[in-house]
């Protein structure tokens, strides 16, 4: 069936939505509302579509495109409920389980017939990893669930006046409903007001005498203070006071027209600057004891025979600073007596390379972009070096560009079914780096390599598992994925043919830098790379600027051909 999706942005739900439709034989395009109503009429009379979904939605589709086509649309929410805050609401309430339903377009807002819900859970996790993951699953299956019913041409969608749905309207929720109050309201009640817009839009507040959007939120159990004073750093974090506690703030971005030249998500420390004052950096310890309830981003715990490094960065995204740790994290996992190293492991994203909003932020875009490719280049490198255990890079959420080839990097691959991958960097005017010119000929050889690397599209865990990009797929919910890699790694442990494997593994490192080092890779990736980044009238600057300020660029149509970048 030929599939047009229609998105305000080619988010990590779009992608999932095409590559899954599209393993299953359907012949999938994408057009990116935020470009207009022209741009989605051209579409569909370019594509002519049996059928029209809507992921990912912020404004309604033209009329007499869905007075014209069958339109579905996909809804964070159970059957009956409408509005644009939904995720919003059923967090703020405490709700424990919710659902996504695929209803068809009308003219009301969400009051179209129903076509498929399916229910999930609810964690206590931040509201975009609950919606790269729970809801991806329960998104994915619906709408599969509804295609399907939409080809078996019997199917009578379900209309919303039937007695048995109960219609419940939200508006939207709003920065007033957000509002922190440091002097009255609880821990749990803070973090769940932050995690309910750590990604988007973030809660409006004031530190250090500016208005800042506040990003995602995690406990703290020792350190205390007055209510909403600041009590030390970490990684980049802030750790503020509660009326009973005190929660640790990774990110804020300033408001817009606020003077502040870089209005976008960022590391705390990086927008506070000198305003912090003589605030004390606080560490987490590598291996903090079980009991502790404190935010750190890079945890390291051993298991057997098995270490786990397990990382999770705000949006996947690593700056140089961040490598840097993480390096110094892999470093001391090598000390350890273990035979199998886990890298990643916890839920959601992996890696999603070096960092653009820190790059963008930072006085000198090009030497910032230069020393973060560098550090990444030094992690990679290392785990590529490592013969004496082997190394599984386990991935429960997506990964893209360098922290693909972070992966790649490793012995074997493990995903959790619903990852989306993203093997390339054109689309950013990027040649690429982090061994991607030796990690991915390698794994699938240099014709499916070089496809990958100019289609510049995105890959499921499924193809990739039958390309040969990834060694296994974990079919399991986001919340089991960790206790299912400490399984499948521990098996791995006391597999009886594991040191043959060590041996076999240093043996081929020594071949392969006979036939050539990996430095002759990394020079030659990097010849390229410092050439695109110390050219002022290079692509990647505005299209780095562009993605970082959401700004639309290019064209409407995502799955157009990338560009050109050949050395």
């Amino acid at each position: 069936m030929d599939i047009l999706l229609v998105a305000s942005a080619f988010n990590s739900l779009c992608q999932r939505m095409g590559v899954e439709l599209a393993d299953r034989g359907h012949r999938v395009d994408v057009v990116l509302a935020s470009h207009g109503d022209d741009a989605i009429r051209d579409a569909v009379r370019g594509f002519e579509p049996e059928l029209i979904i809507a992921p990912m939605l912020k404004t309604a589709l033209p009329e007499d495109v869905w007075r014209e086509h069958t339109c579905l649309i996909v809804h964070p929410g159970p059957p009956g409920d409408r509005g644009p805050s939904s995720l919003d609401w059923a967090i703020a309430d405490g709700a424990w389980q919710w659902a996504v339903t695929v209803l068809q377009a009308e003219r009301s807002m969400d009051a179209g017939d129903l076509w498929a819900s399916v229910p999930f859970r609810m964690p206590a996790v931040g509201k975009s990893d609950l919606y790269r993951n729970e809801v991806s699953d329960a998104a994915t299956a619906a709408v599969l669930l509804a295609v399907e019913r939409f080809a078996d041409n019997s199917f009578k969608p379900q209309p919303q006046t039937d007695p048995s749905i109960r219609v419940t309207w939200r508006d939207a929720f709003r920065q007033e409903q957000r509002r922190i109050d440091w002097e009255g309201d609880s821990t749990e009640t803070v973090l769940r007001k932050l995690r309910g817009a750590d990604s988007q839009p973030g809660v409006l507040d004031e530190l250090c005498g500016q208005e800042l959007f506040l990003h995602g939120g995690h406990p703290e159990d020792r350190l205390r203070g007055d209510p909403g004073e600041l009590l030390a750093t970490r990684a980049g974090a802030v750790c503020r006071a509660t009326s009973d506690g005190a929660v640790w703030i990774p990110e804020l971005r300033p408001r817009r027209g606020s003077g502040d030249p870089a209005p976008f998500r960022r590391p705390a420390t990086d927008v506070l600057g000198d305003r912090l004052g003589r605030l004390p950096e606080v560490p987490a310890p590598l291996e903090p004891a079980a009991h502790r309830r404190t935010w750190t981003d890079i945890r390291y715990r051993h298991h057997g025979d098995v270490g786990f490094l397990t990382f999770a960065f705000p949006g996947g995204a690593m700056s140089t600073s961040q490598c840097r740790r993480l390096l110094a994290a892999y470093r001391y996992a090598l000390t350890r007596n273990t035979s199998v190293l886990v890298l990643g492991g916890a839920r959601d994203f992996f890696s999603n390379g070096i960092h653009l909003n820190v790059i963008e932020a930072a006085r000198r875009p090009a030497e910032e972009s230069w020393a973060n490719l560098n550090a990444m280049n030094d992690l990679v490198e290392a785990v590529l070096r490592t013969t004496d255990r082997l190394v599984v890079a386990a991935l429960g959420g997506n990964a893209a560009a360098g922290g693909v080839m972070l992966a790649l990097a490793a012995d074997e691959v493990w995903c959790r079914t619903g990852t989306v991958l993203n093997p390339h960097y054109r689309r950013m005017g990027l040649y690429g780096s982090e061994f991607w010119t030796y990690s991915l000929p390698r794994r699938v050889g240099p014709e499916t390599a070089a496809r990958l690397i100019q289609e510049a599209v995105p890959v499921s865990a499924a193809t990739a598992a039958r390309l040969g990009l990834i060694d296994r797929t974990l079919p399991v919910s986001p919340s089991v994925f960790p206790d299912e890699v400490t399984r499948l790694a521990s098996e791995l442990a006391d597999s009886p043919g594991l040191r043959d494997r060590i041996d076999s593994k240093a043996a081929s490192r020594v071949r392969d830098e006979a036939r050539q080092p990996l430095d002759a890779y990394r020079q030659a990736e990097l010849a390229w790379m410092h050439h695109i980044f110390f050219d002022r009238d290079a692509p990647y600057h505005a299209l780095r600027s562009a993605f970082v300020r959401k700004q639309p660029t290019g064209s409407p149509r995502p799955l157009d051909p990338a560009l050109d970048i050949t050395p």
